[in-house]
C-alpha cells in the first residue's frame, strides 16, 4: 500500500471516527432532551388531573364497599374542566390504589393503560412510575402518580403520551446523520487524496530522479523543489546534497580508476623493456656455436644494468604501494637543518654542487617521520641532479608557522602544460639522452608521503630558467 493510499485512508478514518463521536454525541443529546421535554409535559398534565382528582371528592373513589365496579366516563368521574373538556393528545386514566380502571375519557373496559406489578409497588412507595411500552403498535411513554386527599392514597393518575413522532424525528436525524457523514468522508477521501498527491509529489520526483541515477549513473540530476522549506523541502535538500557528494564521490572513484588502468599499463611497459632486453641477452648466451667472450662481457654488463633496473622499479613500485597503503609513520621530533646538512652531503657524492643555505634557527624541529622526510628530499634533489646544468640550492625559511624546503636547479625547465602533470606517476615527460633515466614515480612517492604528514609539495618552474620544488610542513 502507497504511502499516498496510507495517508488518506487516515485521514479519512480520523474523520470519521470524529463524525461518529459527533453523531452519537448528538443523536444522544437529542433523544434525552426529547424525552426529558416529553416527561417535563407529562408531569405537568398529571399534576393537572391530580389535582382535578383531588377536587372532585374527599374520599377514596370507588367506595371501598364495592366488589363490582365498572369504569365510568370522565364526565361523570368529574364536573372539573380539565375532566370535561379533555383532548384525546394525551392518554389519561385514572385507577385505585390496586391499579384497577375506575375512569377513562369514554368508560370502556379494554381502556387500560400498562401499569407493571413493578410499577404498582413503585407507586404504592414511591408515589410516581415511569414506563415505556407498546399499545396498539404504537410505543407509549407513560407517567403515573398517586393523588392524595386528605393525606390518604386514594387514586393513581395515568398520563401517557405516543413517542412515534419522537422517534420518527430521531429515526431521521439518525438517517441525515449516517447520509452526510458519508458523503462527508467520501468527499474528505477524494480531497485528501488529492492533497497527499500534491504534498508526495517532490517525493514522487526523488524517486524518479533516484530511478533514472540507478540506471544512467548520471549524478548530475538534481531535484527540482519550489515549496515551502518544510519536512519535504529538507528532504528535496538533503537528497540534492547526497547527489552532490554521490556525484564527487563517483568522479573521484571514476578518476581513480582510471589512475589505477593507467599504472597498471605503464608498469606493464616499464617491466616489458628490461624482461624483454635480458630475455634477448639469454638467448644470445644460449647460442651454439658460443659468442665471442668480448661480446658475452657485453651481454652480462647488459644483464646486471637491466638487473639493476629492475630492482630499482620493483624498489620505487614496493615504496609507491606502501604510500598508497597508508603505512604507519613514525610521530616524532625532527632536526630540519641536521637532516638537510646530512643528506646534501650524502648527494653532493654524485659530483654535484649543492649548496645549502640555512634560514632557520638550527634547533626548529618539526613533527613527522624522519626516514620518510628524508626520502623526500632524497628524491628532490634526485630530479635537480638529473635536469640541472649547474648548481643546486636548497633553502630554508619559516612563514606562517610552517617549514619551507626550497631545492633550486638551472635545468632547462618544464613547460606549462606538462607542469600540471609532473605528480602524476610514470610521468616523464619528453625525456632526451642528456637526462638520466628514471621510471617518473619519485614525485608522486614524494607527494604522497608529505600529504601523508600533513604538509604539501609543489614545483614552480619556468623554460631556461629552471625549477623550484617547495616542500612545507608545519612547525
Amino acid at each position: 500500500m502507497s504511502i499516498r493510499t496510507r495517508f488518506s485512508l487516515l485521514y479519512t478514518f480520523i474523520l470519521a471516527l470524529t463524525l461518529s463521536i459527533f453523531g452519537i454525541a448528538l443523536y444522544t443529546v437529542q433523544a434525552q432532551d426529547t424525552i426529558n421535554s416529553l416527561k417535563k409535559d407529562l408531569v405537568i398534565s398529571a399534576n393537572r388531573f391530580a389535582d382535578a382528582t383531588q377536587k372532585t371528592g374527599t374520599r377514596p373513589f370507588p367506595p371501598p364497599d364495592t366488589l363490582d365496579f365498572q369504569p365510568i366516563p370522565f364526565d361523570q368521574f368529574s364536573k372539573e374542566k380539565e375532566f370535561q373538556a379533555f383532548s384525546e393528545r394525551e392518554l389519561v386514566r385514572v385507577l385505585d390504589m390496586n391499579g384497577d380502571l375506575i375512569s377513562s375519557p369514554f368508560g370502556r373496559e379494554g381502556d387500560e393503560l400498562p401499569l407493571s406489578l413493578e410499577g404498582l409497588t413503585a407507586i404504592q412507595t414511591q408515589n410516581e412510575w415511569w414506563e415505556i411500552d407498546t399499545i396498539l403498535d404504537e410505543r407509549m411513554l407513560i407517567y403515573s402518580r398517586t393523588v392524595f386527599i386528605n393525606g390518604e392514597a386514594s387514586n393513581i393518575v395515568q398520563v401517557a403520551r405516543p413517542l412515534t413522532e419522537r422517534d420518527r424525528t430521531l429515526q431521521s436525524l439518525a438517517t441525515t446523520l449516517f447520509t452526510a457523514g458519508l458523503v462527508t468522508v467520501l468527499i474528505a477521501f477524494g480531497i485528501g487524496w488529492f492533497l497527499s498527491g500534491l504534498t508526495l509529489q517532490p517525493i514522487q520526483r526523488m524517486t524518479q530522479t533516484a530511478r533514472e541515477i540507478g540506471e544512467k549513473r548520471d549524478f548530475s540530476q538534481r531535484v527540482h523543489y519550489r515549496g515551502p522549506n518544510d519536512e519535504v523541502g529538507q528532504l528535496a535538500n538533503t537528497f540534492n546534497a547526497m547527489l552532490t557528494h554521490l556525484q564527487d564521490a563517483f568522479q573521484k572513484v571514476e578518476h581513480a580508476l582510471e589512475m589505477q588502468r593507467n599504472f597498471v599499463a605503464d608498469v606493464s611497459h616499464e617491466l616489458r623493456t628490461p624482461l624483454t632486453t635480458l630475455r634477448g641477452n639469454l638467448g644470445l648466451l644460449r647460442k651454439n656455436p658460443p659468442a665471442p667472450v668480448d661480446v658475452q662481457a657485453d651481454i652480462l654488463n647488459d644483464l646486471v644494468d637491466e638487473s639493476d633496473r629492475l630492482i630499482r622499479l620493483v624498489n620505487e613500485l614496493l615504496l609507491m604501494a606502501r604510500a598508497d597503503a597508508g603505512r604507519n609513520l613514525t610521530n616524532e621530533p625532527v632536526q630540519v637543518t641536521e637532516l638537510l646538512e646530512e643528506t646534501c652531503r650524502q648527494m653532493e657524492q654524485v659530483g654535484t654542487k649543492i649548496v645549502f643555505n640555512q634560514d632557520i634557527s638550527a634547533d626548529l624541529v618539526i613533527t613527522g617521520d624522519r626516514d620518510a622526510i628524508k626520502q623526500i628530499v632524497l628524491i628532490g634533489l634526485d630530479n635537480a641532479i638529473k635536469h640541472s646544468k649547474g648548481k643546486i640550492e636548497v633553502n630554508t625559511k619559516t612563514i606562517d608557522n610552517q617549514i619551507e624546503i626550497i631545492i633550486i636547479d638551472q635545468g632547462e625547465g618544464i613547460p606549462a602544460n606538462k607542469l600540471e602533470h609532473v605528480f602524476d606517476r610514470f610521468y616523464r615527460g619528453e625525456e632526451d639522452n642528456t637526462i638520466l633515466p628514471g621510471f617518473g614515480l619519485g614525485l608522486s612517492i614524494a607527494k604522497a608521503l608529505v600529504e601523508k604528514m600533513g604538509g604539501s609539495i609543489i614545483l614552480e618552474s619556468e623554460i631556461n630558467q629552471g625549477s623550484k620544488l617547495i616542500i612545507k610542513f608545519p612547525v
